[in-house]
């Protein structure tokens, strides 16, 4: 018998493979094992408020990926449609718009934090 550990989408499986046992019986597979711990990303860090409280209008993530640029300033006008941060997400740049009309009360990220899909990226009031 050999041992093999092999990893398949991010889980890790101890395998024990049989030489020389040609029966033609199907065999009973070995329950896979317990998935390893992966090594974890730091946890993101706190959001940074600039310029004071955050407003009552979220402008959420829509997708995971990593911050590329910032937009819009803290205390700028934006009407609803403009782009207040843009992301990068599969090698694409998607940009992330104002949902009304509004101030920009926050800015929450920084240019190349890692977001996740409905992460707060700003505030407007």
């Amino acid at each position: 018998m050999k041992n093999y550990t092999i990893t398949v989408n991010g889980n890790v499986y101890d395998v024990v493979v049989e030489e020389g046992t040609s029966t033609g019986a199907p065999v009973a597979a070995k329950a896979p094992a317990a998935p390893k711990a992966a090594p974890k990303a730091a946890p993101a860090p706190a959001p940074k408020a600039a310029g004071g409280a955050a407003g009552s209008i979220r402008v959420e993530a829509g997708a995971a990926g990593k911050v590329f640029k910032i937009e819009s300033k803290v205390g700028q006008a934006v009407k609803a449609g403009d782009p207040v941060v843009i992301i990068e997400a599969m090698k694409m740049e998607i940009p992330v718009v104002a949902p009304q009309d509004g101030t920009v009360a926050s800015i929450d990220v920084a240019v190349g934090d890692p977001i996740e899909a409905g992460a707060l990226l700003a505030t407007l009031n």
